[in-house]
């Protein structure tokens, strides 16, 4: 299929989306539902424009999806999937953490 994109490189392309704590922090408080910008806004230490510009980012990248409600703009996750994903995250620093305590542990006993 031409113009197609190897399943590798479109995987590199949203860890490297992820790759943003602005960006990992809204996904977070997003999974407890959708939310207005001001919420967001009150949540995070950020300028407006930072916040909209990290929001376009995930929205072109197909991880929130937003539409008008009243005079605001809600957003949510486009997927219960992200949830998931920001667990494994998780899971994964916990485990490097360990190991390293592990380490530190050993190196402190002389072994």
């Amino acid at each position: 299929m031409p113009g197609s994109v190897p399943l590798y490189e479109a995987k590199a392309e949203l860890f490297r989306t992820l790759g943003h704590p602005t960006r990992i922090r809204v996904l977070e408080l997003l999974q407890d539902g959708p939310m207005q910008v001001r919420d967001l806004l009150a949540e995070l230490d950020l300028e407006a424009s930072n916040l909209s510009q990290q929001l376009a980012v995930l929205r072109r990248a197909g991880l929130v999806t937003s539409h008008r409600e009243g005079s605001g703009v809600l957003y949510a996750l486009s997927t219960p999937h992200l949830t998931a994903l920001l667990a494994a995250g998780r899971y994964i620093l916990a485990a490097k953490l360990h190991t390293s305590e592990e380490l530190l542990a050993e190196l402190r006993s002389g072994s």
